[in-house]
């Protein structure tokens, strides 16, 4: 059984759409989640920073939704397809325990910088600010390590249950030698092979918003079900 205290309930600025006030409780665990409580916390559209989860309950607005890729059914498209063959042909993915160190939170530094994903007054992250949401967990978390050569160009965190995973976060070097091999989509895709490669049933993507460019993105993993009232409704290939 779960545990857990709301360590805040605060209205706040949205940070996807202009002009919108968001609302996310965030609820403090106090036991590690096992792997079907974790399932759980996915299915009900719940996402994990550090040792939290939270979901959004914005008091004016709808337009976030909780999304999963069926990864039985998912076929990725020519450019996704692209994309693989480019990253593969250069890099690999080593899977292991998440960890903090200054490459890596260099590395997530200069990715949000150079991304558009920080505003310019937004203090940088600390070793102590990156392992307090990225490594602390309370549930199974992995981290998956892109590499070319000897040279850490991405790193993206996952938390997994018994019978699906969630993507928390990517980030990758910003050197346009890097980003022309399409690192963010090669990610999703390495992501769905761990799953699929485990006999996993969802690999949940986190938010979708239509109208925010850095989440619209997700809708291009088909098919896909999105969460709307209560209920995940399929989206294929022709929606």
């Amino acid at each position: 059984m779960r545990r857990q205290f709301l360590a805040y309930d605060g209205l706040q600025v949205c940070p996807y759409l202009q002009g919108r006030v968001a609302r996310l409780p965030l609820y403090r665990q106090l036991t590690r989640l096992d792997p079907d409580d974790t399932d759980a916390a996915f299915a009900a559209g719940e996402r994990r920073v550090g040792l939290a989860l939270y979901k959004t309950t914005c008091p004016t607005c709808s337009e976030c939704r909780a999304i999963r890729v069926l990864v039985n059914e998912f076929e990725a498209s020519r450019s996704q397809r692209r994309a693989l063959r480019k990253f593969e042909a250069v890099g690999r993915v080593e899977v292991g325990r998440p960890d903090v160190s200054t490459d890596r939170v260099m590395l997530y530094n200069r990715h949000k910088r150079s991304r558009g994903l920080a505003d310019p007054d937004d203090e940088l992250m600390t070793e102590e600010g990156y392992h307090g949401w990225l490594v602390d967990s309370c549930m199974n978390t992995l981290e998956m390590r892109y590499l070319i050569g000897d040279q850490l160009v991405g790193v993206g965190i996952l938390d997994v249950g018994r019978t699906a995973a969630s993507s928390v976060y990517f980030y990758f070097d910003p050197d346009p030698e890097v980003a022309r091999l399409s690192p963010g989509v090669f990610s999703v895709l390495a992501e769905i092979a761990f799953c699929r490669a485990r006999g996993l049933d969802h690999l949940y993507l986190g938010l979708y918003v239509r109208d925010c460019v850095h989440l619209s993105y997700k809708a291009d993993y088909r098919p896909h079900e999105r969460y709307v009232d209560g209920d995940w409704r399929k989206f294929g290939p022709d929606r």
